[in-house]
């Protein structure tokens, strides 16, 4: 089961881009945990799960959390921001999808 979170300034942002997401992968019967998680909680956050997403409100921690990550040969990637506007559930999901195919 691949683990995905999504992370932003408190958590709640991301919390009904969460449930798009994780209606995308049911319909395409893909096995993945999908969390919100507020900026806080990264540091536990990514010892866990196996990729993390960035809400764009807290884009400007990409660079500290992707050398946090890449210790543990995990990636992080920014949320398109149209995507995430409009949230869309479905293109997220491919976003976090290919960085763990990377």
């Amino acid at each position: 089961m691949k683990r995905i979170f999504l992370c932003c300034s408190a958590g709640m942002s991301t919390s009904m881009l969460v449930k798009k997401m994780e209606k995308a992968a049911s319909e395409r019967e893909l096995a993945v945990e999908i969390a919100a998680i507020p900026m806080s909680g990264f540091d536990e956050a990514i010892k866990t799960y196996d990729v993390c997403l960035l809400g764009p409100q807290i884009k400007f921690k990409l660079t500290d959390f992707q050398k946090q990550a890449a210790e543990l040969n995990k990636k992080v990637a920014a949320i398109d921001p149209m995507a995430y506007g409009m949230m869309k559930g479905d293109q997220v999901l491919d976003q976090a999808l290919s960085l763990l195919e990377e």
